[in-house]
């Protein structure tokens, strides 16, 4: 039987952060802010002339950036960032109650060939570094800690989490009500094949959609979408099982294998204790 599915909780729209001592200059090319969100709060769609590091230390968040013809959605704990290439269109859904970290870059501090939008493992220097840069005065302890947040940031590690979507007006329609119907619940149906009906396409015609919008295969696509709906129920404590089962998986043990391979660490490190740390 198929289970009902919940209405979204509205939104509640907050300014993004217009401050004219916000961007970064020549100077001070790294600057770092914070801010507390409630869960359900929106930063509506907004762009910078500068790349943004976005990190929360403490909650959840989904940002979605909008490059060329594609749209990606990322589910972010606080042990991983978005990095947001300049002139990026991007907007910020806060699923558990966040403090919001933005590190504003100028352009040029990274290197030329980072022009696609990334999410990167945060260390603990570097989640020490964003802390000590907040409030910080110009000088040479400042310019210290810039320097090395720009070389934290440039090591990182980075990972595969971002859910790809077909573009809102440009896409095939009918590919991305199958994505969203697969992001609304993952466990509904595991095949392609059981998925196809409903949006009047074929399966070899969708799998070909997959790969030409979206560049990856749909077995990719969902492993992605099952994390991005896994990780908030994590976040609010549900049991692994209950959290396999709602992600289409027999086992929890199955389930927990994806998940490392694809995290690197178990489902139990990003649960509720965890993501407040």
């Amino acid at each position: 039987m198929r289970r009902p599915h919940r209405t979204p909780h509205p939104l509640q729209p907050v300014p993004s952060d217009a401050s004219p001592s916000r961007p970064p200059t020549r100077d001070r090319p790294v600057r770092s802010r914070g801010r507390a969100l409630a869960m359900h709060a929106h930063i509506e769609p907004h762009q910078h002339a500068w790349s943004q590091f976005t990190y929360c230390a403490s909650g959840l968040m989904q940002v979605t950036v909008t490059q060329g013809e594609r749209e990606t959605t990322f589910i972010v704990p606080p042990s991983r960032a978005v990095w947001i290439a300049p002139q990026v269109q991007h907007n910020v859904v806060v699923l558990e109650s966040a403090e919001l970290r933005t590190v504003d870059i100028a352009p040029g501090a990274l290197p030329p060939d980072w022009t696609d939008c990334r999410v990167l493992v945060v260390s603990t220097l570097l989640r020490e570094l964003i802390g000590a840069l907040q409030g910080s005065q110009a000088g040479e302890r400042e310019n210290a800690l810039m320097a090395l947040t720009l070389d934290e940031i440039r090591r990182a590690d980075i990972q595969d989490l971002g859910v790809p979507m077909p573009h809102p007006v440009h896409g095939d329609k009918r590919l991305r009500a199958l994505c969203e119907a697969v992001l609304r619940d993952p466990a509904e149906k595991n095949q392609l094949r059981e998925w196809v009906a409903e949006v009047g396409a074929s399966e070899r015609t969708v799998a070909r959609l997959f790969r030409e919008e979206l560049g990856t295969s749909y077995q990719q696509w969902r492993t992605q979408a099952v994390l991005a709906h896994a990780l908030p129920q994590l976040a609010r404590g549900m049991p692994i099982a209950q959290v396999a089962a709602a992600s289409g998986y027999a086992s929890d043990s199955a389930f927990s294998a994806m998940f490392k391979q694809a995290m690197g660490q178990a489902p139990s490190y990003f649960q509720s204790k965890s993501l407040s740390k």
